[in-house]
């Protein structure tokens, strides 16, 4: 497939988030091809790939313009999709290497609030800087002589590491399910979660166990963590606090209460604390587990 796509084209001129993320996005599976930006119907009758210019979606023939008389159809969820959200509906698979969870990731994400905010699809007035203003703000300045094309292939590189840390995000996210799963389904007190690495838990455990109370894991320092469960996403109120008497407690303060030799801080808010030695931050959680 790759080395059947030569060419792509878009239009030229003012460009915007749709555009750039949907030729990053062919970029990071088509590394060779040629882009012409332009609006010559001709040289757009020629190219592989055409994309948010040429009035016409027929993904079949690889033409994804979504400015024509109906657009090119929506998401279940009311979403119209741009360039970027038709492209992506065809290739994004391919993009993530053929991981179906991580490409529907993206396009929760990033694609679909991309395309939301291309096709006029928001409700009300938009406050701070989003990722389609900062594309936009690529565009040269009234003030500026500057190079649209040139100003193009800039945000197209800014947008191809965004792309690239979205799906590392997002891939990071669909290994983390399995090995949070796996350490639920292993642990010795399902009320004690222990991580022999540290991973993104909290969806995993929210979802799946209604008896943990605390998680085990290592800190990137090498110490060891042992850090409540909240009731929900986001809420500040834990299934269980670590004992009242630790709230602050640091070193040899908190050596003291415990008794551990090797304790080291519980912060004031009883949702973290830790031991240097993975042993005794277990013995935190039996502790925890008694008050």
């Amino acid at each position: 497939m790759t080395e059947q796509i030569q060419v792509i084209a878009t239009h030229n001129g003012n460009f915007h988030a749709d555009d750039v993320f949907a030729v990053a996005a062919l970029k990071s599976i088509f590394p060779s091809v040629e882009l012409i930006r332009t609006r010559d119907l001709d040289v757009i009758a020629k190219a592989d790939i055409v994309l948010d210019v040429g009035g016409i979606y027929d993904a079949e023939k690889d033409r994804f313009d979504h400015h024509q008389k109906g657009g090119a159809g929506a998401r279940e969820n009311g979403i119209p999709f741009s360039s970027f959200g038709l492209i992506w509906q065809k290739y994004g698979l391919e993009i993530c290497a053929g991981n179906k969870e991580v490409a529907n990731a993206l396009d929760k994400n990033l694609v679909s609030a991309i395309d939301a905010i291309d096709c006029g699809h928001v409700e009300g007035v938009q406050t701070g800087i989003s990722l389609s203003q900062t594309i936009s703000m690529f565009n040269p300045t009234w003030q500026e002589e500057g190079d649209f094309d040139a100003c193009f292939d800039e945000a197209v590189a800014f947008a191809s590491r965004i792309l690239a840390r979205f799906i590392a995000a997002a891939s990071g996210g669909v290994n983390a399910k399995t090995i949070v799963a796996n350490a639920i389904e292993k642990a010795a007190d399902p009320r004690v979660i222990v991580l022999e690495q540290y991973t993104p838990w909290k969806t995993t455990v929210l979802r799946l166990s209604q008896d943990a109370l605390f998680m085990v894991y290592p800190s990137q320092t090498g110490q060891w963590r042992i850090q409540t469960v909240p009731v929900e996403l986001g809420s500040f109120e834990d299934r269980k606090k670590l004992p009242a008497p630790w709230a602050g407690l640091s070193d040899k303060e908190l050596q003291d209460v415990t008794g551990l030799e090797d304790a080291m801080f519980c912060h004031n808010g009883l949702f973290i604390a830790g031991c240097a030695s993975f042993e005794n931050t277990m013995e935190m959680a039996k502790m925890a587990l008694d008050y």
